[in-house]
């Protein structure tokens, strides 16, 4: 994968799987489902997504009035899912990553979207209020990014922007090729 300085790098340490894990995060209306359905349909990993776990395991605490959304239960996802982490092939997708063990992951994918585009997205689906207010907030001051490069090492966080489908298929070939070169490494 392509970082800043237009280098590919991969992780120096691997872990013993055969197939890497691979986490994409990203606010709300950044392409996470299309990116990870694609990917998945390309890699033959399995897509897991943490909302619908949650929502198919009733792995709640809550609800938040105020940006009209359930809370999930963090403890109950990370037990949900540690025995299917072990063997690799999987690619998780969620808005945030700070709950994630760090050992799960071996490439974590973090997608952008221009502050205008996100917000006709997120109106699109109905949001409005504080959760919007909220969602663009988070992506101009880089929640999502920022997280993910406090809770992982920096060689294995990845930026990719995700305005137009141009990019959305641009994604999904840098992830898929960073997931072959992940294997070639790993032999």
């Amino acid at each position: 994968l392509t970082h800043r300085d237009g280098t590919i790098k991969m992780a120096s340490s691997q872990s013993s799987r055969n197939q890497p894990n691979i986490l994409v995060v990203g606010t709300p209306g950044t392409g996470k489902s299309l990116t990870c359905a694609e990917v998945a349909t390309k890699t033959g990993f399995e897509h897991i997504n943490v909302g619908t776990l949650a929502k198919e395991n009733s792995l709640y605490e809550g609800y938040d009035e105020i940006l009209q959304c359930p809370i999930i239960d963090e403890d109950g996802i990370i037990d949900e899912l540690e025995d299917v982490m072990e063997t690799g092939g999987r690619i998780v997708e969620y808005h945030g990553c700070d709950f994630f063990p760090e050992r799960w992951f071996d490439g974590v994918f973090v997608l952008r979207t221009d502050n205008t585009i996100l917000y006709k997205r997120l109106e699109e689906r109905g949001y409005s209020g504080m959760k919007l207010t909220n969602n663009i907030e988070c992506e101009i001051f880089q929640t999502i990014l920022e997280e993910a490069k406090d809770s992982y090492k920096a060689e294995i966080v990845f930026e990719l922007t995700s305005n137009v489908p141009e990019d959305l298929e641009h994604n999904i070939d840098t992830i898929v090729q960073w997931i072959d070169e992940w294997k070639g490494h790993s032999l």
